[in-house]
């Protein structure tokens, strides 16, 4: 109920005897679950008042170049990635970021990605890599962080991104990809990704969970 967003952040769970009643168990089975939510992070506590879903909202910079394992681990979320698909492509591949329209070289690969946290899928990605700056990535575990991958296996590290953020509705099919039963506010994420002047390793159009993230920017002057 938690995840599926039935019962958002402050609100109530459900008491020990409405467990009981509810899904007919005994008052040791209801009191273990309540403090295995709790043990997990999902509710927490308050004397005299009761038990309330906490915030799991997780905050991203967009002013720093990290990618999504570093940044639920500096959330203290434990990150997880599913890979779902993969294709190998010759042409070039074109995408419109901020108004502008960049190419990545063919070939590339394309992979289709579930992103984590404590379980949870928070975000559904595509990714568009160079196979001329990264050859035989497909041939890697993709289930790991990219950018460490980049770094480790090609000695690449990324220099500048440009990204575009953009409101969607989360429905239809992409809801399975979430276990979600019904549509959430989401954020489209349509990026281009440089390692070095004018030299793309890889192109982004992800979709985050709206109601469990957040975007932070900071601009001075």
């Amino acid at each position: 109920m938690i995840q599926m967003g039935t019962l958002p952040p402050g609100s109530p769970v459900p008491s020990e005897n409405e467990i009981i009643e509810q899904f007919q168990v005994s008052n040791t089975t209801a009191r273990k679950a309540l403090h295995e939510l709790e043990k997990e992070g999902w509710v927490t506590r308050v004397k005299g008042k009761g038990t309330f879903v906490k915030d799991q909202t997780v905050v991203r910079a967009i002013n720093r170049i990290f990618g999504f394992t570093k940044n639920m681990v500096e959330a203290g979320r434990k990150p997880a990635t599913k890979l779902t698909g993969f294709h190998l492509h010759n042409a070039d591949h074109q995408q419109t970021v901020n108004g502008h329209e960049f190419t990545l070289k063919g070939p590339y690969c394309e992979i289709e990605r579930i992103r984590y946290a404590d379980g949870v899928p928070l975000m559904k990605e595509m990714r568009y890599i160079s196979l001329g700056l990264c050859p035989d990535i497909h041939r890697k575990n993709l289930e790991q962080s990219l950018y460490g991958i980049f770094a480790k296996d090609y000695g690449i590290h990324l220099t500048e991104i440009n990204q575009m953020v953009s409101a969607v509705v989360l429905d239809g099919a992409q809801l399975k990809h979430f276990n979600l039963e019904k549509p959430v506010p989401a954020f489209r994420v349509e990026g281009v990704s440089f390692c070095g002047r004018n030299l793309i390793i890889e192109m982004e159009d992800s979709i985050y969970r709206g109601d469990m993230y957040r975007f932070a920017a900071k601009a001075v002057r």
